[in-house]
């Protein structure tokens, strides 16, 4: 198990990391995330353990999920052996939040357009059931002369 000063670092490098990706200044995301520009630098030095509810403020000012930086803070434990596509894109630290977002929305976009189709299908199916059952009664009634 990794050493908590060791996870604080990882942790705010990552922050940082993000805070660079996204161009925002350290005191542009402490205003963001409704916390004082010196506590954010501890954060980002491995100096200080934030508290869930701060993580949370600082994800949502980064535009990022919160559970990956509650996984980065050992406040969560990382899921092993969970089929969600979402949150394992979200838990991959090889690519960066904005990465992450658009893999999300193309994933959740191919979703809905599959739920239309297989909608569009049943639908389909459905009408031409009626029809379906209506040659059978014809083709029975021509069979039994009635």
């Amino acid at each position: 198990m990794e050493d908590i000063q060791t996870r604080m670092r990882d942790l705010g490098e990552f922050i940082r990391e993000q805070r660079g990706s996204a161009r925002l200044s350290l005191r542009k995301l402490s205003d963001m995330a409704g916390i004082s520009n010196p506590y954010l630098s501890q954060i980002e030095r491995g100096l200080r353990k934030p508290s869930a509810e701060i993580l949370q403020q600082i994800a949502k000012a980064l535009r990022i999920s919160a559970e990956t930086l509650y996984v980065r803070a050992g406040i969560l434990e990382e899921r092993e052996g969970d089929h969600d596509l979402v949150g394992e894109i979200l838990r991959d630290p090889s690519i960066t939040e904005a990465q992450k977002q658009a893999l999300i929305q193309v994933y959740v976009s191919f979703q809905h357009e599959n739920e239309g189709l297989a909608n569009a299908e049943l639908e389909a199916g459905a009408e031409e059931a009626p029809a379906a059952e209506a040659a059978v009664a014809g083709e029975e009634a021509a069979a039994t002369g009635a």
